[in-house]
């Protein structure tokens, strides 16, 4: 059996791959771990548990919050709310442990667990293994201890979260939106209530798409994957530009007024610079993944800014922004992280700080983009083989080693298996899209016959 937690928490169909008994002891797991790591000093401890619009979420809020009071932990229920406000939540409210019922970008079918520790953090990796370890103990039959009486936790609803999150939003734009037309697409996730309240109040005028969420229609042909609607909406709407999160609102991708789409990178890039403007990004260094297109470190190079690379996933670019105390970090995905105001990607508070550098400056986010050029980059998801294999393929090895060899320093080649889905990424790079596209061609083929 692989390994129970992916990059980010744990992933599958629900009620088939993710069950709520497996919620449930993956919670009550979840709170001994914690409770024996010496997270919760002493006292009954307290769990903010929120989730994404899915309907699935319904029953597996209900088998988490049963678990995690069966533990002794008292819960906070804060309803449809994104990922970095349940984060932000437990760290603002004093919580020992936070839940995100969510799969992201995923499909509907699919849901998701994922655990923050006190202060709102992603758990480490080891303690991630060690609830792993206690929730299988307890299927094999190792008795759980619980609670009665008074130690029981207990649970109430706790309404005031949206308020307080969004305004820790707007407490720290560094300038109003005044005179900007926004389009918002919500992906009918877990942004649709909070986000176009915080662009309205923070002075935008604000058109919103993909905000009707109905349990089955999550990033249904809209959202951070789906920009086509977007594009259409900012042009039609004669708009400054349009922003885009996924299902639980951790990522901000972008489009300018033109209808072209701003990706992460440049993203990145624009905040960058932004933030040394204003002495915020310590040490003039930003972090982001060995995804990230050669054209934003070529960027970041000409802007005097250290670029410092990373494994993929906003995990392991939190991790390293963390040990160093560096300010910004993210993903061409669009996860993108201000350490200062956020423990995890957040998509409002991204495209809140996009916006008002567009404010502030007078320029187009056209404009502002294109301090970096993106070079040709093709990405070829190939599904259904042993993702597992990838490393250790002695033929896929010569694939990639003639890529590399065809490409030389013009480009560059990564392969690498998804953390939450049964596929291998294939990225290829290079100076004409042609090649790139040949060459990602080849090394996908190469991918299914060595690991098929």
């Amino acid at each position: 059996m692989g390994r129970l937690f992916g990059t980010d928490g744990v992933r599958g169909v629900a009620n088939a791959d993710l069950t709520a008994e497996m919620a449930l002891g993956l919670s009550v797991a979840a709170a001994h771990v914690l409770a024996e790591s010496g997270t919760f000093e002493g006292h009954k401890p307290t769990a903010v548990v929120g989730r994404d619009p899915r309907a699935s979420g319904e029953f597996l809020e209900a088998a988490v919050v049963a678990g995690l009071a069966s533990a002794g932990v008292d819960v906070l229920s804060v309803g449809v709310l994104p990922t970095p406000a349940v984060a932000h939540l437990t760290g603002a409210l004093g919580a020992d442990l936070g839940v995100m019922l969510s799969a992201s970008h995923n499909a509907m079918p699919d849901n998701g667990i994922k655990f923050f520790a006190r202060g709102g953090h992603k758990l480490a990796d080891e303690l991630e293994d060690r609830i792993e370890a206690v929730y299988e103990s307890h299927r094999h039959g190792e008795p759980w201890e619980r609670p009665t009486g008074a130690g029981v936790g207990r649970v109430r609803p706790y309404d005031e979260g949206a308020e307080q999150y969004i305004a820790h939003l707007l407490s720290v734009l560094p300038n109003r939106l005044d005179g900007l037309r926004i389009v918002l697409d919500e992906a009918h996730g877990a942004a649709s209530g909070v986000s176009p309240q915080a662009f309205s109040r923070a002075g935008a005028e604000v058109v919103t798409i993909g905000a009707e969420p109905d349990g089955l229609n999550i990033n249904d042909g809209c959202g951070s994957t789906h920009l086509g609607k977007l594009k259409a909406a900012v042009v039609e709407h004669g708009a400054h530009l349009g922003i885009a999160h996924d299902g639980d609102a951790d990522r901000c991708l972008a489009v300018d007024h033109t209808g072209e789409e701003v990706d992460g990178d440049q993203i990145l890039a624009v905040l960058a610079l932004a933030m040394r403007e204003r002495s915020e990004l310590r040490a003039d260094t930003v972090v982001a993944t060995v995804m990230s297109n050669l054209g934003f470190k070529l960027a970041m190079e000409r802007a005097g800014i250290r670029f410092v690379q990373t494994a993929v996933g906003d995990r392991y670019v939190l991790e390293e922004m963390k040990a160093h105390g560096y300010a910004l970090g993210g993903e061409q995905s669009g996860h993108v992280i201000v350490l200062d105001h956020a423990t995890t990607g957040d998509g409002t508070l991204t495209g809140l700080l996009l916006a008002a550098r567009v404010a502030q400056t007078g320029r187009s986010l056209r404009e502002l983009a294109s301090v970096m050029e993106r070079l040709p980059q093709v990405l070829i998801n190939v599904p259904d083989v042993d993702k597992s294999r990838v490393k250790t393929s002695a033929d896929l090895a010569t694939a990639v080693a003639e890529a590399e060899r065809e490409l030389g320093g013009t480009g560059r080649v990564l392969l690498r298996p998804s953390g939450t889905e049964a596929l291998v990424r294939v990225m290829v790079e290079a100076a004409d899209i042609e090649q790139a596209r040949s060459v990602a061609g080849r090394l996908a083929d190469a991918v299914k016959s060595a690991l098929g």
